[in-house]
């Protein structure tokens, strides 16, 4: 629900992008997680595309298949995916890493307007003092 402030033109779509990475040869299987928000299909596909030319430059001759395939044939289709608000993942598995990409459709919430340094009155209650020790 809403903040009665707030109405869902203040929101904002995007997509929420992850990307796993774990590690198939330790017996626990540590694994690595980076995320970050993009604005438009562009910059999320944008970003799969980045991190996926940048993996197979240090893959061996036998990349997997699934990497080049969506480079040069897939990515276009993924592009239409995102622009219907669809969510997309794309995983390979190499020298004892399994890597997965998710983009999902999101709203964001405008926790700060950026034109303005102060914050938005959501952020108004907040005190301006340091707490904890000190």
């Amino acid at each position: 629900m809403l903040n009665a402030d707030m109405s869902a033109a203040d929101l904002q779509r995007g997509f929420w992008c992850e990307c796993w990475a774990e590690d198939l040869t330790t017996p626990d299987h540590p694994m690595v997680k980076t995320a970050f928000g993009a604005y438009s299909a562009a910059q999320a596909d944008g970003w799969l595309s980045t991190a996926l030319r940048v993996i197979t430059k240090e893959l061996t001759p036998d990349a997997p298949t699934v990497t080049w395939d969506w480079l040069y044939e897939s990515r276009i289709d993924t592009r239409r995916v995102l622009l219907n608000s669809e969510p997309r993942t794309l995983a390979v598995t190499y020298a004892g890493m399994h890597v997965t990409w998710t983009i999902r459709p999101v709203l964001f919430l405008p926790l700060a307007d950026h034109q303005k340094p102060e914050l938005m009155p959501y952020g108004a209650h907040l005190d301006s003092e340091p707490h904890g020790p000190g």
